[in-house]
């Protein structure tokens, strides 16, 4: 083991969750991506896929292939195979130089329509909704994890200032590609689905989409800026689709 403490636990059969820490934080978070990182360059025989975390790596694999490459005489449980090679994994991946990450700038329209809490925000904190837009677009954001639906960014970094408590009661329908704050996150809803974040805006650009050859356009470990734009830029930005 390393100074930095990690641990292993199932997660039903043919799952294991290598976690990292108990706190939202960027340097738990570079450590999740690291491991997620070297898995891709190094699969073992049996990885199927990993999911990834605010602080947690879940890894899937396939029994008899580990089974068959690593324990054929059965002297191990694939339960404990798995964890020496993910233990192993999590030393090496420490030195190894993580995958540049991207930054990807979003669009975003915070008119009155398309951000129907953005007076709420400003209200709640003793704020302008302008003083609220502008910090909102002055940080730079870190995809800790993509969940809850097709392509959801849940984005750390948002100033305090703006932090801002859920809604007490959920919407039925948020429509897709609106952008808003839950406490300490911000984010965007891809798609159109129930949901209590607090709405400030709309993004212009899709954030999932199935007929593309990556559907996300964020991925974890991605750092995210948003840039206000006008409703009229915002229309030429739908009408012409995804900007180069």
């Amino acid at each position: 083991m390393s100074e930095q403490l990690h641990r292993i636990n199932p997660l039903g059969e043919n799952c294991l969750l290598v976690s990292f820490g108990d706190a939202i934080d960027p340097d738990i978070h570079a450590r999740v991506k690291r491991l997620a990182d070297y898995l891709d360059q190094h699969p073992f025989h049996g990885f199927v896929e990993y999911v990834i975390s605010y602080r947690s790596l879940a890894v899937f694999y396939e029994l008899s292939e580990v089974a068959q490459h690593y324990s054929p005489d059965g002297d191990q449980t694939i339960f404990e195979t798995v964890s020496h090679i993910l233990d192993t994994y999590v030393q090496l991946a420490q030195s190894v130089t993580s995958t540049p990450s991207r930054l990807v700038e979003i669009p975003v329209c915070y008119d009155e329509e398309f951000g129907p809490d953005l007076q709420y925000v400003a209200d709640y904190h003793g704020l302008t909704t302008d003083e609220v837009i502008k910090r909102h677009t002055a940080g730079e954001y870190l995809v800790y994890m993509i969940g809850f639906s097709p392509g959801f960014p849940f984005l750390g970094g948002l100033d305090p200032s703006i932090a801002t408590p859920r809604k007490d009661t959920p919407r039925l329908a948020i429509p897709a590609r609106s952008v808003g704050i839950a406490g300490q996150q911000t984010g965007a809803y891809p798609i159109s689905t129930p949901g209590g974040w607090q709405l400030i805006g709309r993004s212009a650009v899709d954030l999932f989409d199935p007929n593309r050859e990556q559907p996300n356009l964020l991925q974890a470990g991605d750092r995210v800026k948003f840039k206000q734009v006008s409703l009229e830029d915002y229309k030429r930005y739908r009408k012409g689709g995804r900007p180069e």
